[in-house]
Parts: structure tokens; C-alpha cells; sequence
């Protein structure tokens, strides 16, 4: 199991770094007006992603819980801050500006 999770980690780790890698070479795009198309599709798709992959991770957070983990458990898991896990489990998206002060989340509960 350990060396499952090992090589889990591993795979992890080279997928992340052929992002950053393939960041990096958008960077290096010498043509000023290309560079700026690719970060423009880059930054476009970005939101979109981003948006689905807070939506899995809301998901994953709330099974977590479900099955008793603490939330500073939940954080350490996915990589995340507590407060990002607190927000996950509360549905919470963006920003925060939309969110409801503490005194509103007190009223409703």
C-alpha cells in the first residue's frame, strides 16, 4: 500500500511538472503577440478548469469529512489551506466577496 502511495506521489509530481514546464515555454515564446494569444487561451481555459476542479474537491472534501477526517485532515490531503476546506464544505466560491458576512451565517444556523 505504502508503495502504491509512493509511486501515486511520483506520478503526481511529473504531471505537475510537465504543466509548469510547458508554462515555462509559453513564457519563452519570443513573438510578443503570440506569447500573449497563448496566455490568453491559457487564462481562459484557467477560470474554466478551476471552476470544475473547486467543484471535485468540494466533492472529495465533504466525502472526507463524511468519513470523519478533520478539516486540518482534509487540508493536509489535498494540499490546501483549512480555511479553503472550511470554504469547500460550506459551498463557498470565489473570491469571497459574494459570501455571507458572519453575522448572516450565524442568523441561518
Amino acid at each position: 500500500m505504502a508503495r502504491r502511495l509512493e509511486g501515486a506521489a511520483l506520478a503526481e509530481g511529473k504531471e505537475v511538472a510537465r504543466v509548469f514546464d510547458a508554462l515555462d515555454e509559453v513564457e519563452r515564446i519570443a513573438d510578443p503577440e503570440a506569447r500573449s494569444r497563448a496566455q490568453a487561451r491559457i487564462t481562459a481555459a484557467t477560470r474554466e478548469r478551476s471552476a470544475r476542479w473547486a467543484e471535485e474537491r468540494g466533492v472529495l472534501a465533504n466525502q472526507l469529512k463524511g468519513e470523519g477526517e478533520s478539516v486540518r485532515g482534509i487540508a493536509a490531503r489535498l494540499g490546501v489551506k483549512p480555511a479553503t476546506v472550511q470554504d469547500l464544505l460550506r459551498g463557498f466560491k470565489g473570491s469571497g466577496k459574494d459570501r455571507p458576512s458572519a453575522e448572516e451565517r450565524a442568523s441561518d444556523g
